[in-house]
């Protein structure tokens, strides 16, 4: 019986070839109407300086993405937002951001983080953080937000930015308090730093209520001394007609001056 090892193996044919997929190479598809027209408004507000259009033309891509596929919409729409509010902010019209990004999203909780967390710090910057108060309030309470990597950042933002800034102590405890995205040490830092803001705030209110009593004591003062500066003037007028009139109407002019005299004293 002869041993298989004495025949040689069949060599391998096309070893050395590039082996060949049996299914046909698909090519990448064409960027969707929304992403040439993203492209457009950023070059024109980059390159051309064109605000104006670059805004008119993020307002023509929202309007395509109906047919576009759901997570590339997503992704466009938050770039589609962060030119149109740059483009905003450059003609000055930063007052209108937010109810602009909202005529798309509709509802604060379905803001992406990345154009919230613009709008905060637009309106932060231009001293107005109360406008974004209760949309900011209402991201942070909805529960599909509360996992997202990006709440603690935002939540972050919205006590230095918004709440610290405007006085909201109790509402900034109750973030912090009720909230998982911060660890223990720094939920006790931002406690005390709230402590420390609440004690300014008093000492605040009392400096005011005492400004307002010194004011109140010298607008008395000035107008009592008023009053004492017109009854001199009126009772040297009638000292000085006393000895030009008979006795009967000296009399009688005293006696008005006195009822005068006491009707004015406090």
């Amino acid at each position: 019986m002869k041993s298989d090892s004495s025949n040689p193996a069949a060599p391998l044919r096309g070893l050395g070839a590039p082996l060949r997929s049996s299914e046909p190479v698909r090519a990448a598809p064409p960027p969707s109407a929304a992403m040439v027209l993203l492209e457009e408004a950023a070059d024109l507000l980059v390159v051309h300086l064109d605000f104006r259009a670059a805004l008119q033309t993020c307002e023509h891509a929202w309007r395509s993405l109906a047919n576009d596929d759901a997570g590339t919409s997503l992704e466009v729409k938050c770039s589609l937002c962060v030119v149109g509010i740059q483009a905003l902010a450059e003609m000055n019209r930063w007052r209108e951001v937010l109810s602009w990004v909202l005529r798309y999203y509709q509802v604060p909780e379905k803001l992406p983080p990345k154009v919230l967390e613009l709008c905060v710090l637009l309106y932060s910057k231009m001293q107005e953080p109360g406008a974004v108060l209760e949309v900011v309030s209402a991201w942070l309470q909805d529960p599909d937000n509360q996992g997202l990597p990006e709440y603690r950042a935002l939540a972050e933002l919205h006590l230095q930015l918004v709440l610290l800034p405007l006085g909201c102590l109790s509402e900034a405890e109750e973030l912090v308090v009720g909230s998982a995205a911060f660890r223990e040490e720094e939920r006790l830092d931002i406690l005390q730093a709230i402590s420390k803001a609440r004690q300014q705030q008093k000492l605040q209110h009392l400096g005011s209520e005492e400004d307002q009593k010194l004011n109140q004591e010298g607008s008395f003062s000035h107008k009592f001394l008023s009053l004492m500066v017109s009854l001199r003037r009126l009772w040297y007028c009638a000292v000085s007609h006393f000895f030009s009139m008979p006795f009967k109407k000296s009399l009688l002019a005293a006696l008005i001056l006195c009822l005068l005299v006491l009707r004015f004293d406090p």
